[in-house]
């Protein structure tokens, strides 16, 4: 009998890593191996140790020994604005639209160039930080002016269409998987005027269909900010005429809340509820909303760090669970959150809920993971690909070393993941199957050269807005 062929090398073999492969059904961890293909793609999984024909084909460089450390997904951030990451510090002390205001003082006069690198240095900041997929509001072309706390609206003059370009230029150099959602800025020109520029958007988009990093385009509802039921039309819309979801900032400010909560007759009205319609933050919603978007299959996605640092609430996530809702979770602005930080944002949403209600049970620590990871690709629409550890997604997963520094014994792997790890835990991150951050350092992209970047035209920008002032 001939002898068996020799199993072909994969692109990597991971062995020795401690799995949370937070599939459907959330299976026990366990330690064990997996290959990735040339795709980027997962080939193959399982306990122990890989065949040893399997290690021996297998060269060295191609092999990654975890050494016991965790080997989990990604996180996928559900709600983010990746150009906002050179505005911290801005709106310390502000509620939602004072914050807003004084976040976007350099950003909404910058040009198309300049906000390229401000998302390049959000997108690797991510990457960095263990969040390899992102649900990207990009910035419009309008400009944000806050009329009270709870009263706001975009105005015109329209800014260069290249800004929309450049922003998805920038994710796509960097390296991360996105969602790249995009304004609609109805505040200026008619339904088709409106129409027509998301298409030239979506046809710049186009020409990166093939990328694996572009998972999808949405569109980014207003509604809140919107002074006539127009804006929901027009989104509704997009979404029909598209095939785009739409994840709308909605019930967030604790400001003017019935104002805020008669909107949602609005996108009711206009025919957008169902599956495609996502409510980010959705904190004011009361019991009403919550059973009509979940009989509707509408989804929701809570931002837990940046609701607490806005003073926005505590969204009541257990009952958009308990009705049904799917759920995902996001960092929101690095401007909101100011560290974008996964773990942190773990944790503060597990803390939020417990105190508010008093229960411990309100949000139990491996759920929090599953809804950063897999529900929020779920939700996203994009699970097929990202979310999970599975045989056919792509491996964007995250080595975490629970020893450096050490946190004691484990005497339950999602305790020591969620409760006990942190950002100076977190030693490697790959995506596709490719290293991109080594022990808390970029090694895909000069980062030292984006910052600068970054650093140089935003302190030309606001050095030249306060000349005029």
């Amino acid at each position: 009998m001939p002898d068996s062929p020799a199993p072909a090398a994969p692109a990597l073999l991971v062995v020795n890593g401690l799995f949370l492969p937070m599939a459907a059904g959330l299976p026990d961890p366990y330690v064990g191996w997996m290959t990735v293909g040339d795709d980027g793609r997962i080939t193959a999984m399982g306990a122990g140790s890989p065949e040893a024909g399997l290690l021996a084909a297998t060269p060295g460089d191609r092999v990654l020994d975890a050494g016991g450390s965790f080997v989990a997904p990604g996180f996928v951030s559900a709600h983010s604005h990746l150009h906002t990451s050179g505005s911290r510090g801005l709106g310390m002390d502000q509620s939602l639209y004072g914050w807003i205001e004084a976040m976007t003082v350099n950003t909404r006069i910058a040009e198309a160039e300049d906000l390229y690198w401000c998302t390049l240095h959000g997108a690797l900041d991510f990457l960095n930080n263990g969040i390899t997929t992102a649900f990207d509001f990009t910035a419009g072309r309008l400009r944000f002016r806050r009329e009270s706390e709870g009263v706001a609206a975009y105005v015109g003059p329209l800014r260069a269409p290249e800004i929309a370009h450049e922003q998805f230029r920038a994710k796509i150099d960097a390296g991360i998987r996105f969602v790249n959602s995009i304004p609609l800025d109805d505040a200026e020109g008619d339904e088709d005027e409106v129409l027509g520029r998301l298409a030239d958007v979506l046809a710049y988009s186009d020409r990166y269909r093939a990328h694996p990093g572009f998972l999808a385009s949405a569109i980014s509802g207003a509604v809140q900010w919107a002074p006539t039921p127009t804006t929901a039309a027009v989104e509704a819309a997009a979404m029909e005429r598209f095939g785009l979801i739409n994840q709308a900032h909605f019930l967030e400010t604790p400001w003017e809340i019935e104002l805020q909560r008669s909107k949602f007759a609005w996108y009711r009205d206009a025919g957008a509820l169902g599956p495609k319609m996502l409510f980010g933050h959705f904190v004011q919603a009361d019991h009403t909303h919550i059973t009509e978007a979940a009989a509707h299959g509408c989804g929701a996605v809570w931002q837990p760090t940046s609701n607490g640092r806005l003073a926005s609430g505590v969204a009541d996530v257990p009952r958009w669970l308990e009705a049904g809702m799917r759920v995902g979770v996001g960092l929101d602005d690095q401007a909101c959150t100011d560290v974008s930080d996964p773990f942190q944002n773990l944790r503060m949403g597990i803390y939020l809920q417990r105190a508010i209600t008093k229960r411990p049970d309100a949000m139990a620590v491996a759920q929090m993971l599953e809804l950063h990871t897999r529900e929020s690709a779920r939700v996203l629409g994009v699970d097929a690909h990202v979310g999970s550890l599975e045989v056919g997604k792509f491996a964007d997963f995250l080595v975490v070393d629970p020893t450096r520094p050490d946190t004691g014994p484990m005497w339950d792997p999602y305790g020591t993941y969620v409760l006990a790890c942190s950002l100076r835990n977190l030693k490697q991150v790959w995506v596709g199957g490719q290293l991109v951050s080594d022990d808390g350092v970029i090694v895909s992209q000069d980062m030292d050269h984006v910052s600068r970047e970054m650093h140089e035209r935003l302190r030309r920008i606001d050095a030249q807005r306060r000349e005029q002032l």
